[in-house]
């Protein structure tokens, strides 16, 4: 016989987006409770904080204990780009709006090894008081066209429905709302066709000074292109990027490939792991970039990688799961104060405001690979301090779709006739 409990909210998944939506509710008087079938620590990549992710954490309360850590969360200051043949480089400082006038200021954000990260933030969040259901999500329950709960399944087999007014799907890639039909279609990205083969190394030259622990992104071509990003004094967490067929193409082992790409990609690159040691096996990921438009509804709302994931190039990925928490739990306070409560879709406003905000990013991403000459004078001379807000995370609002490089590049990708896909002479 299956048990039932009922809770004012259910949260499918227990990493960054459903830690920071259930943290984000506690503050806001709302309990919740986690479904997490996998034990953390969990291995994960995406390890580089942009600006707001950083100061999404300090609104959390996290600052000081990702301070008192810092041997886990080195500090960063930037993100530097080298283009093919590791010239042409820019480079964009963290800064954030908390000067005069909303004005920008020198800031920082961190780095942080995954497994660590997400499990601190889980325990975060049952210190303060998160519920947390140690199983899978098995079914999705509903009354007519209404999301009413979730069906689980505990690690000892038990099944129990967890009843809920909203149910939140922080699944990330499982996507688990659109997996059980409940939303979708699952359309397919820019970005669909691409490999990622990584590992952890010690002995890589970083920069100097406040400069050390900073992402370093390394261009070969359109969507070819490696990543640098400490992870403590000793590790750097380095990845390659490129199309899955030439991937394929190489017929090398995940080790072998990524050790000869490191020689090959990018001579900026290469200079820095004449010496290094690999201190993990290479791993790989496919980077599946897909969108479901219609993530919002009767008793749901989906947070994250659960309704989209764009590209991986600029670490955004833990800017929308934090930033989406928010904002999600924003409109569940409202949504239980009354707001939008008879709705057809009480989330609509939602969907619509973080949708918006992604659709910029998409649309920088999409100008970085298309018109890369282009974008690299947005950043580095006509456009630096918009540019230096999307790299933070700032996209949120509609004051940010007026900016005039969101809208030049708009018109760029709206030409349909992009240049080259290698970075020329600026």
């Amino acid at each position: 016989m299956t048990s039932c409990r009922r809770f004012p909210v259910v949260i499918i998944g227990g990493g960054p987006a459903g830690s920071c939506t259930a943290m984000f509710l506690k503050q806001l008087g709302i309990e919740s409770i986690i479904i997490e079938k996998e034990r953390f620590p969990r291995y994960h990549i995406g390890e580089s904080f942009t600006g707001e992710t950083g100061g999404q954490m300090r609104k959390l309360g996290m600052e000081d204990l990702l301070n008192r850590t810092a041997k886990e969360f080195p500090v960063k200051h930037g993100t530097k780009v080298y283009g093919a043949g590791g010239k042409n480089s820019f480079y964009i400082p963290v800064r954030d709006r908390l000067g005069p006038n909303n004005s920008q200021r020198p800031a920082t954000t961190w780095q942080a090894r995954r497994s660590v990260f997400d499990k601190l933030l889980l325990d975060t969040a049952i210190d303060r008081g998160v519920e947390i259901f140690n199983g899978e999500a098995v079914s999705v329950l509903r009354e007519g066209d209404t999301v009413t709960g979730v069906r689980c399944r505990s690690v000892e087999g038990a099944e129990q429905d967890l009843m809920a007014e909203v149910v939140v799907d922080a699944s990330g890639q499982a996507t688990f709302l659109a997996n059980r039909g409940v939303i979708g279609p699952k359309d397919r990205g820019n970005y669909d066709k691409q490999v990622g083969i990584f590992s952890q190394v010690t002995g890589a030259i970083r920069d100097e000074g406040d400069l050390r622990d900073n992402t370093l992104i390394f261009y070969e071509k359109k969507n070819h292109w490696a990543w640098f990003i400490p992870l403590d004094p000793e590790v750097v967490s380095i990845g390659i990027v490129t199309p899955s067929d030439y991937f394929v193409s190489r017929k090398l082992s995940k080790e072998d490939f990524i050790k000869a790409e490191l020689q090959t990609l990018n001579p900026e690159l290469t200079r820095r792991v004449q010496n290094i040691q690999f201190v993990e096996e290479a791993r790989a990921i496919s980077n599946y970039s897909y969108q479901i438009k219609d993530f919002t509804g009767k008793g749901f709302l989906c947070v994250g990688d659960s309704h989209r994931f764009i590209d991986p190039i600029f670490s955004l990925g833990l800017l929308f799961a934090t930033k989406e928490a928010q904002y999600a739990a924003e409109a569940i306070r409202d949504y239980m104060a009354g707001k939008n409560r008879d709705a057809e879709n009480p989330f609509a406003e939602y969907g619509v405001y973080v949708e918006k905000a992604q659709d910029i990013i998409q649309a920088m991403l999409d100008c970085f690979w298309e018109w890369p000459f282009a974008f690299q004078r947005f950043a580095h001379h006509t456009h630096h301090e918009e540019i230096v807000d999307l790299f933070a995370g700032r996209i949120y609002g509609e004051a940010v779709q007026e900016y005039d490089s969101v809208q030049r590049m708009r018109r760029l990708l709206a030409m349909k006739t992009p240049q080259p896909a290698e970075m020329v002479q600026a």
